[in-house]
């Protein structure tokens, strides 16, 4: 699965897969679905899950500031909160593209 184009809009990410498929990602959306561990969770060895301390949500929580490649398996995003800890998978963007609201 790769990208073969995404562009940021005012409202969200579009991204143009290389099957052809396309979709739209708003930012409410991607930020919620942060995967970083303070935001997911992360699991011990026995699958007890701990979460960071809670991240007060404001205005710019849902402003894209940047993003860029990880390797070629995923992207990181930059809010203007400073929040950039979350590499979101080309398989988890995919899967919030296909989801329908």
């Amino acid at each position: 699965m790769k990208i073969s184009e995404i562009i940021q809009l005012p409202i969200g990410i579009a991204i143009r897969w290389e099957d052809g498929e396309e979709g739209l990602i708003d930012f409410h959306k991607l930020r919620d679905a942060c995967p970083c561990a303070n935001c997911s969770g992360e699991s011990d060895l026995f699958g007890n899950k701990t979460f960071g301390l809670p991240m007060l949500k404001s205005e710019t929580t849902y402003q894209l500031q940047s993003f860029h490649h990880v390797g070629h398996y995923a992207i990181q995003f930059a809010w203007a909160d400073r929040h950039d800890s979350g590499i979101y998978t080309l398989k988890l963007l995919r899967k919030l593209s296909d989801e329908k609201e």
